[in-house]
């Protein structure tokens, strides 16, 4: 659910659960209303520690079965069974105050509905105890009572609180009246109980009915109330006051708090919060009845302190604060304090030497201007305080006005507080934020405070020409029929008039907006229906006119739909401190009462669109709530009518809606209760149906003032016979313009505003118009036109005063301008002196008649020995100013000092970010010999005295001095100091502080040279007022000779133009613009300057056609030669003559010729140059005044060798025409260090061929040319010598051909061969080392190798030399070196160099350490298996495979075997040993020799045969088959045998 703004930052707001609370409560009640626990009287209730006893009007007594009795007008519970209250709510004395068993407490919370008090009948107790005196007695008064309306902690129990009300309120206007009946004192001894008779039965359970009734309507009235609408923030009815007490006393502050929830107080002492447990006995601090207070005990010097009362509640915090002064008696003060920085002083008061210091000086720096923005932006305002004394312990209070208002914190205002710098910033800007904004810094009694203006213009409208929004948006009277809202109406109309006003509501807690009003009312009043009883509402409204409807006003402040008097109510609190004694009243009920009719009936308001009636209640009425039907009838007529025939009205307020405009009627208001309808009230006068309030006339006699350069005071004279007006709305034109603009946009009160940002030297006219509810009147007559500048007003006073030179009858005085001129020049000075005697000064006497332009002045007829004291008063065309204060006291004597008094009148000018002019006047004393030079001194302005430095070494000749070197944004002050012989003289007065910066807008002395040749310096100011004037100086000295200068001056421009410029006028020339914030600038002409400055005098006296270049010539493509020259500036009427051998040529069939203004471009062509070409050629430019001309000479070879070109570029061109080359035939190296030959050719078409040859003899080519990208290429692999030749392309087809040729032999063959060698160098791998059984291997791998690449070898920098132990040597694409049998020698840096013919290309391997050795054991290993291989026993050969043999034929095998030692020989047949037999024999001779014999095979010696042969190094097996086969006629004869024998 959305939240209204002023709600979001409470934790505890939640609608929901405040439901559910309030479910709980009733069902609660409900429980225990059917449980019978409960006892029902027509009085009040009554707590004690063990029992209730109450009696009832029927004297009928009856045990309680519970411990809380309920009531319609009040109810009870304690602390420990939280039952809830309706009418009022009681804790357990024994918790609250600790009351004894027999102390009651009875609170009165019957709102009596009429004067006269109802009597209970009287209880069975006797007269005596009746009359006897109790422990204490307390007023009756309508509210809480004190110990439970505090602080409520927590949700629940102001959901408690609110019910109570609501319970008791509706138990008024159901008729059910609540009497007081009295309780008396009972002892255990004479309690008595009697039955309930049947009539007391049916009147409890009547009741109880009544009673649920009463929760359930709670219920739901709750659901409707807002209870944060009720709600408002701490305010203080009475703050604490400051105290100044003598030591060892004690003190008590005192404040009184008002607010909703009860606020909590706490207490703190330099904004710490004051712990009592910590200081036990020091602190006591105590709220009762809404007072609260803090007492300190035995004060001494540690508690002077502020102290801080904080009021704070669920709405929001205040704080009140108070000062302690403790004072000892004179002689007491311990004076180590004052120096130990622990003692402080109370607020206002300061430390001095002599005691306390009377106040603090509190000042302003970088203050906020007035400030200008619109709706919905963000403004920030800030200030710099400055507060002397700087007493760290207090801390002043920094308060925000508007317009005399008080601010405080909220959603749209926020403020900061750093401890230097004082914010403001409005969030969100309104118009209702316009105003004028007030800084007040207060320490203790004292405060100090700085104002500007700040203005906020409408938004832009939504739709064009809408109005502004309407702004200030209240609620004046609400009730619970309805709520008064009233507006301000817009300045801004639109263009158009402005219709009406639409009123919107919406429910605090929603975001639903609802249109109150159909048709749009002018009157900016109206009173809004249909609202909702205890509901919170937020208002805002929109102006209409013809083009639209404006945006939306800033929201009301949210009201709730309650008679002021419930508001009150729930507000209250009591005031009263108990007394000691109850008093208690009776009285006899009253039924059935008719109310009277209501009294002082009246029309408080009436306009075209409502009425107003306020009426009184009537005195007699009943105890029950009452309501009222208001009735009308046409004057002059009896007819009345009920205006409200549905709906009775509540409120004693009411609006009458639905009137005809002219008309005049009465009205009436008749009562009514539950009794029947009263009589009437006396009707009305006659009022007619009209607005009583006027719109008002238009202020008259419009007044504009000059203010500042910005700003003007405009006056007028009230409208007559205005009535509640609420302000007026300014409006300025500039003359001429016809557009006015809104000056305000909040109306202003009183006859009097300041128009600011305005435009400085503009002329504008003023008008006003006034407003009130009724609506806003006709403009004023204009204003006569007001120029804007600065009002003119008396200067201050000059400053700093000092004594230039004494005499024995005279003194000359030196002092400082005035910080403000006043918007004037200053005109002169006036001194005053007089004596003093003994310390006591005399009368003021004047020194001079006629004022002194001078800021020196020698008094004469002074008195030698005599003290004097001056005082200087600065004049203008405004008047005399204020004079200066006196001077401290000089004693006229003579100086008879040697070195030289001080210079006087040391400004600065010229001040930029880095550097400034500093000016003086010699001494008026120069003491007893001249003055030779001065010395300047500068620091910056928070140093300390001994850091002054010297800006210069040597003494200057010169009054001034351009002091460089400055640090942007760092305040510096200067004096002078004049030397002599005699030595260096007293320093002058410090000049003012000077911030080093170039102001925004700062301009420079220009020097310019017209068109004539004339040299003028020109200086422009645009901050310039009605009496400044430029004033020219040469090396600072004012001129008066003019000879040598004109100075032309008109408005904000200067021109000081030389009439010849010489040596003469050499110097510093400044200009300085008078009444101006310091706006000044010089420029220098020195001897270099001067020659620049003359030679462009010349230029310009005698001008000429700039030349951006000389007359040149070109080739162009086709053979034409191209001469031209360029003009950087040409004008239109530009124009050329074109010169040959001193005779103009012509534009014609030889020559081309053209001038183009705009470029500035002249060119002339010639298709062919001859032999009678040759010569000089010159172009002449004629352009206005300016002229020039450039020839260009073509003779002898120059000329021949331009011809030639152009025949060449000619002959290229019509090469161009067929097939050509763009790039002729050349070579480049491949990554593959393969050789391309490649050309670039243009103009190719399918049919063009291309052909190859070397040395004339043609090469074929497998692939045809595609041309892609123009390119043509031959690839050569492997290039050598044997490619050496001239190599040819040729381009044909049937526009033409054209050949390239390339010569590679020789040298060309030789450059050729080092880039392939070169790239074979860069493709070379990096070192690697390989083992072999003979050595050790370094090698590479290139991409190609020929034979031109020269190998070398270096180890540890020492050429190889090769023998058959180290070699060297090239394997296809491996170059390497071979080590055999490695020696420890060879370890070490192993170096391939590889020369391409230019360049030595190394690669580096290292051979030692553990590469060596690993290397060496590889070698050793393969070396070892190297003599294993060549030993080992193996077959060498003989053996076949595979044998087959006819059966009965001897087999004969033999073979080889080698290996040393001898091998072993053995057979293996079909893998089993085999050995020799009669039928095979097998032989092993001479060692190598073996043989394998069967004289006669037969099939069974068919099979695998295997000899083995082993040694120490290894064996070897090698397997023959031998397949034995019968021939196919024994075959059969052996089948058939077999066949036989079966």
């Amino acid at each position: 659910m959305s939240l209204p703004f002023y709600q979001r930052h409470h934790e505890h707001y939640d609608r929901a659960y405040r439901h559910k609370a309030l479910q709980s409560t009733v069902s609660q009640y409900q429980k225990e209303a059917k449980s019978k626990s409960a006892v029902y009287a027509q009085g009040s209730t009554a707590y004690t520690r063990g029992s209730a006893a109450y009696r009832h009007a029927s004297a009928a007594d009856f045990s309680l079965e519970s411990s809380a009795a309920y009531s319609h007008g009040s109810s009870a519970y304690d602390l420990e069974s939280a039952a809830y209250s309706y009418g009022s709510t009681a804790y357990d004395h024994s918790a609250a105050h600790r009351l004894k068993n027999s102390n009651l407490m009875i609170e009165d919370q019957s709102y009596r509905m009429s004067p006269k008090a109802k009597r209970a009948k009287q209880n069975f107790v006797s007269e005596d105890k009746e009359n006897e005196a109790l422990d204490y007695s307390v007023p009756i008064f309508t509210g809480r009572e004190v110990n439970i309306s505090g602080i409520t902690d927590t949700e629940e129990e102001r959901i408690k609180e609110s019910a109570a009300y609501v319970a008791k309120r509706n138990l008024f206007a159901t008729g059910e009246g609540v009497s007081v009946s009295k309780v008396a004192k009972s002892t255990s001894e004479e309690e008595h109980h009697e039955k309930k008779s049947r009539k007391v039965a049916i009147q409890e359970s009547a009741e109880r009915v009544a009673l649920k009734k009463t929760l359930e309507e709670t219920q739901a009235f709750h659901k409707k109330l807002n209870q944060d609408s009720l709600l408002h923030a701490p305010e203080f009815v009475i703050e604490p006051r400051s105290h100044t007490i003598w030591e060892k006393q004690n003190v008590k502050f005192h404040c009184s708090v008002a607010g909703w929830p009860e606020p909590r107080v706490t207490w703190y002492k330099n904004n710490v919060p004051i712990n009592v447990q910590a200081h036990p006995g020091k602190y006591i601090i105590e709220s009762r009845y809404g007072l609260h207070s803090l007492e300190i005990s035995t004060c001494d010097f540690d508690d002077i302190a502020q102290y801080r009362a904080s009021a704070m509640n669920v709405k929001g915090e205040i704080s009140a604060f108070a000062s302690l002064v403790v004072k000892r008696y004179k002689g007491e003060t311990d004076a180590s304090l004052l120096h130990s920085g622990t003692f402080s002083m109370p607020l206002g008061l300061g430390v001095t030497p002599h005691g306390y210091a009377s106040r603090f000086e509190i000042s302003f720096v970088d203050k906020f201007d007035v400030s200008f923005g619109r709706e919905g932006e963000t403004i920030s305002l800030g200030c710099t305080v400055v507060i002397n004394p700087d007493i760290k312990r207090f801390k002043p209070e920094i308060q925000w006005y508007r317009n005399g208002v008080l601010i405080t914190p909220s959603k749209w205002v926020q403020m900061q507080w750093s401890g230097e710098r004082a914010a403001l910033t409005l969030n969100h800007a309104n118009k209702e934020d316009e105003g004028l904004y007030t800084l007040r810094v207060v320490m203790g009694d004292y405060y100090e405070e700085y104002s500007a203006y700040v203005f906020v213009r409408d938004a832009d409208a939504e739709i064009p020409g809408a109005p502004g929004a309407p702004l200030d948006v209240k609620c004046l009277d609400a009730n619970k029929d309805y709520v008064i809202v009233s507006w301000k109406q817009p300045a801004v109309d639109g263009g158009n008039p402005i219709l009406g006003y639409f009123i919107d509501r919406c429910e605090v807690g929603t975001t639903h907006w609802t249109q109150c009003n159909e048709s749009p009312v002018k009157f900016a009043r109206f009173p809004v229906t249909g609202l909702i009883e205890g509901r919170s509402y937020i208002f805002r409204v929109r102006a209409v006119n013809k083009a639209g409807v404006s945006l939306p006003s800033r929201v009301s402040e949210p009201v709730a739909a309650l008679d002021p008097s419930d508001r009150a109510r729930l507000r209250s609190h009591p005031s009263a401190p108990w007394t000691g004694q109850i008093i208690v009243t009776e009285e006899e009920p009253a039924e059935g009462v008719v109310p009277g009719p209501p009294t002082d009936l009246q029309v408080i308001e009436a306009t075209k669109n409502y009425v107003v009636l306020s009426w009184k209640p009537p005195g007699q009425r009943g105890h029950e709530g009452i309501m009222y039907f208001v009735e009308k009838c046409v004057a002059g007529t009896e007819d009345w009518q009920r205006v409200n025939t549905e709906i009775p009205v509540k409120s004693p307020r009411f609006a009458v809606f639905d009137l005809a405009e002219g008309k005049s009627y009465c009205f009436r208001v008749r009562c009514c209760n539950s009794a029947g309808i009263g009589e009437p009230s006396e009707a009305t006068e006659a009022t007619v149906v009209d607005d009583k309030l006027d719109v008002p006339k238009a202020p008259g006699r419009i007044m504009p003032i000059r203010n500042t350069d910005t700003s003007v005071v405009v006056t007028w004279a009230e409208p007559p016979d205005a009535k509640e007006l609420v302000g007026y709305y300014i409006e300025s034109s500039v003359v001429g313009s016809g557009h006015w603009e809104p000056c305000n946009n909040n109306p202003v009160k009183g006859t009097r505003f300041i128009c600011h940002g305005l435009v400085n030297g503009e002329k504008y006219i003023f008008r006003v118009r006034a407003v009130n509810a009724a609506g806003l009147s006709e403009f004023s007559e204009d204003s006569e036109p007001i120029q804007v500048e600065a009002a003119i007003a008396a200067p201050s006073p000059p400053y700093d005063i000092t004594v230039l030179e004494s005499v024995r009858d005279s003194m000359v005085l030196g002092w400082k301008q005035p910080k403000v001129t006043g918007g004037t020049e200053v005109t002169g000075y006036y001194v005053n002196y007089r004596e003093v005697l003994d310390g006591v000064p005399g009368k003021w006497m004047e020194a001079n008649i006629k004022a002194i332009s001078e800021r020196a002045y020698r008094i004469q007829n002074l008195k030698e020995n005599m003290v004097y004291q001056f005082q200087v008063a600065a004049a203008n065309l405004a008047g005399v100013g204020t004079p200066s204060q006196p001077s401290q006291p000089f004693k006229c004597e003579e100086w008879t000092i040697a070195v030289p008094g001080p210079p006087h009148d040391v400004t600065c000018s010229e001040v930029r970010q880095d550097s400034l002019v500093l000016l003086w006047k010699e001494p008026v004393y120069t003491g007893r010999s001249p003055i030779v030079g001065y010395y300047v001194d500068m620091k910056e302005t928070e140093a300390k005295e001994d850091c002054w430095k010297s800006v210069n070494e040597k003494p200057l000749q010169n009054k001034y001095l351009k002091i460089g070197g400055l640090k942007q944004g760092v305040s510096y002050v200067f004096r002078v100091r004049a030397t002599n012989q005699a030595g260096v003289g007293k320093p002058s007065d410090v000049t003012s502080p000077v911030v080093a910066e170039t102001r925004p807008g700062t301009k420079e002395v220009e020097v310019v040279v017209d068109d004539n040749g004339a040299i003028s310096l020109n200086f422009e100011c645009d901050q310039m007022s009605p009496n400044s004037k430029f004033v020219w100086s040469k090396n600072y000295e004012p001129i008066e000779d003019d000879t040598r200068l004109n100075i032309d001056t008109k408005g904000g421009k200067s021109k000081a133009t030389f009439k010849d410029l010489g040596e003469d006028d050499l110097g510093i020339y400044s200009c300085v613009v008078t009444d101006t914030d310091g706006v000044s600038s010089s420029y220098t002409i020195d001897e270099e300057e001067m020659k620049r400055l003359l030679a462009l005098s010349h230029e310009h006296k005698f001008p000429t056609v700039p030349l951006a270049s000389e007359l040149a010539v070109e080739i162009l493509e086709k053979g034409e030669v191209r001469f031209w020259l360029q003009a950087e500036k040409l004008s239109g009427n530009a124009k050329a003559n074109f010169i040959f051998n001193d005779k103009e040529i012509f534009n014609g069939e030889k020559y081309k010729m053209k001038v183009d203004q705009k470029t500035g471009l002249v060119e002339m062509i010639m298709d062919k140059l001859e032999e009678k070409d040759e010569g000089t050629y010159t172009f002449q430019l004629q352009d206005g005044k300016a002229a020039n001309q450039s020839s260009l000479v073509l003779i002898g070879d120059v000329f021949k060798k331009l011809q030639d070109e152009a025949d060449f570029q000619r002959k290229e061109w019509h090469r161009k025409q067929g097939p050509h080359f763009v790039d002729k035939l050349g070579w480049e190296v491949t990554d593959d260090c393969n050789v391309m030959l490649k050309c670039k050719v243009a103009n190719i078409k399918k049919e063009t061929h291309i052909l190859w040859y070397k040395d004339d003899r043609e090469i074929m080519v497998d692939e045809e040319h595609d041309f892609k990208d123009g390119v043509c290429t031959l690839l050569i692999s492997e290039f050598s010598k044997k490619d050496a030749g001239t190599y040819e392309v040729i381009l044909k087809d049937d526009r033409g051909k054209d050949s390239s040729q390339l010569n590679l032999k020789d040298t060309a063959f030789a450059d050729l061969m080092n880039e392939v060698c070169r790239r074979i160098a860069l493709s070379a791998t990096d070192l690697k080392i390989q083992s072999t059984a003979e050595g050790i291997r370094l090698y590479s791998y290139v991409t190609h190798y020929v034979d031109d690449l020269r190998v070398g070898w270096v180890h540890n920098d020492t050429q190889i030399k090769f023998t058959d132990r180290v070699k060297t040597g090239v394997t296809g694409e491996q170059i390497w070196l071979q080590i055999s049998e490695p020696t420890p020698q060879d370890k070490g840096k192993y170096t391939m160099e590889l020369f391409d013919g230019e360049t030595v290309h190394k690669k580096t391997v290292d051979l030692s350490g553990q590469a060596f050795d690993d290397a060496v054991a590889e070698f050793q290993s393969l070396k070892q298996a190297l003599i294993a291989e060549k030993n080992r026993a193996r077959v060498v050969g003989g053996l076949p495979d595979v044998v087959t043999i006819q059966e009965g034929k001897a087999l004969n095998l033999s073979c080889t075997v080698w290996g040393d030692p001898t091998p072993e020989v053995s057979w293996l047949k079909n893998e089993k040993s085999f050995v020799s037999d009669a039928n095979c024999i097998l032989k092993f001779e001479s060692g190598k020799n073996v043989s394998f014999t069967i004289s006669s095979v037969s099939t069974l010696d068919s099979g695998k045969y295997s000899i083995v042969v082993k040694n120490k190094y290894g064996t070897e097996i090698s397997d023959v088959t031998v397949s034995v086969y019968i021939p196919e006629e024994e075959r059969r004869s052996e089948e058939e045998d077999t066949k036989t024998k079966a």
